[in-house]
């Protein structure tokens, strides 16, 4: 069972950036990432995913503003938020499962909740205007 833990939500204002981190608790070989979120009273929505290639794909409202990385040693992945706005807020979820997984459920996989069987517990990111 790899346990999933992220980092890095906050208070921030509109217009500024944060930077999450979604870390392993153990090395995880060829996995796919994606990150949700849920703001309240709303669905859980997928924002963002890169996968075991390293490709990266990003929902229309995050594209330009939002970007994902990881480090040389696969075990961080980074979702780096910038220009954030109210619209960003919630609580926000990494997920990873075995990849590829573009391969196995189209480009759109960062969006299918059912594809991650490891899940963090979530950070809470809030925009004030």
């Amino acid at each position: 069972q790899v346990e999933v833990a992220e980092f890095g939500g906050g208070s921030v204002q509109a217009g500024g950036s944060l930077r999450l981190s979604c870390s392993f608790s153990e090395y995880t070989n060829n996995v796919c990432v994606a990150w949700f979120r849920q703001a309240p009273g709303k669905e859980r929505e997928g924002v963002a995913g890169i996968d075991s290639d390293g490709v990266t794909a990003y929902a229309d409202s995050v594209k330009d503003r939002f970007t994902l990385a990881r480090d040389n040693e696969k075990t961080t992945f980074y979702l780096q938020m910038n220009n954030l706005t109210s619209e960003d807020a919630g609580t926000y979820y990494c997920a990873t499962d075995h990849g590829p997984c573009a391969a196995r459920y189209g480009r759109s996989y960062y969006t299918l909740q059912y594809a991650f069987g490891w899940w963090g517990q979530g950070t809470q990111v809030t925009v004030s205007s």
